[in-house]
């Protein structure tokens, strides 16, 4: 059963969802756009009941978390404070870190940045990028046979560059029916979308992720991914927010390159690092171009698994995930 929980700091406050024995080893789950620490549900009480201490905060600018109204403030270094700041406030003892989406490039600069705080880390979905989660790192990794330069000059990264240019109305069109736009964008993966051009590269010459509507078409949202009274209070999180904070995420590419350049050895991960892919992620499977290769020389300690999934794999695949997350642990003597 997860406990919803406050922790205040002069600078932050962070909601958190917690289960599990206080004194069980330590593992923190975080989520990315436009989750909330509710999406760790079904992992946090899996391992809470085989005796770890399973956190899941909401993150800056989501739910029960502070949201301020600076575009700077999402930057991730002050993102990593608030995570390091949690962890202190919960006792500080090294912790696996698990990251999925925008929670994954928080999750490695922790532990390029405070190697001390983490014992191991798991990315989900989105791998490590040592030169920081921003368009100049992410560019050069475009697979340029599906996404030729001349028709496709930000590859499946359009949308970031979408956010940039068309700030307030990537707001707006998402704050127009909230119901709808979550409904819209948790679907599962699907199998015919394989090496095919993926939504999140034509956001642009739609004029957005609805076009000229600009708000979601009415859709249902999916039990088998969130359960309904989670999507409820995802979408009640939502209501109190808008898009506005969580979108800003994306506006600080410049000073998270500098964050990561700043970074010791190189932004190198020492601990052990596992990774798991969605194959059927037409944003961030591995297993097409070179979108992986940062990674693979910034982990000496690398293990990567698979799942037949899309981009919300602690959703589409809760039980596999888990298990995934305990398999890596305990060869790796972590549990």
């Amino acid at each position: 059963m997860l406990t919803a929980r406050t922790f205040s700091s002069p600078r932050h406050t962070t909601r958190y969802w917690e289960a599990g024995p206080s004194d069980g080893p330590l593992l923190i789950f975080l989520h990315g756009w436009p989750e909330i620490g509710l999406v760790w549900r079904a992992q946090a009480e899996a391992f809470a009941a085989e005796g770890w201490h399973c956190v899941a905060p909401d993150m800056r600018g989501y739910g029960g978390s502070s949201a301020p109204t600076a575009s700077s403030a999402y930057a991730l270094s002050e993102i990593v404070n608030d995570m390091a700041e949690l962890h202190d406030h919960l006792g500080g003892r090294p912790a696996i870190w698990v990251g999925h989406d925008l929670g994954s490039p928080v999750a490695g600069a922790l532990a390029a940045h405070h190697a001390k705080r983490s014992r191991g880390l798991v990315l989900v979905s989105v791998p490590y990028f040592p030169d920081g989660f921003a368009l100049a790192s992410l560019l050069p990794l475009v697979d340029r046979h599906l996404y030729p330069a001349d028709q496709y000059p930000d590859g499946q990264w359009d949308y970031c560059r979408f956010y940039v240019s068309h700030f307030d109305q990537t707001v707006s069109d998402f704050d127009a029916d909230i119901p709808a736009t979550l409904a819209a964008i948790y679907r599962p993966g699907n199998p015919a979308s394989k090496g095919q051009v993926y939504r999140s590269a034509l956001i642009s010459r739609n004029g957005g992720w609805f076009g000229q509507a600009h708000r979601a078409p009415t859709t249902a949202p999916d039990p088998a991914l969130w359960p309904p009274a989670d999507f409820d209070a995802l979408v009640e999180a939502f209501r109190a927010t808008g898009f506005r904070p969580g979108n800003a995420w994306y506006l600080n590419d410049a000073a998270n390159v500098a964050y990561a350049s700043a970074a010791p050895d190189g932004g190198r991960l020492r601990q052990p690092v596992l990774f798991v892919n969605g194959d059927l992620d037409g944003l961030c499977d591995i297993g097409g171009g070179s979108i992986g290769e940062l990674m693979r020389g910034a982990c000496p300690d690398l293990a990567v698994t698979h799942q037949p999934a899309g981009h919300w794999l602690p959703l589409e695949r809760k039980t596999e995930l888990t298990q995934a997350i305990r398999a890596w642990a305990k060869a790796k003597g972590l549990s």
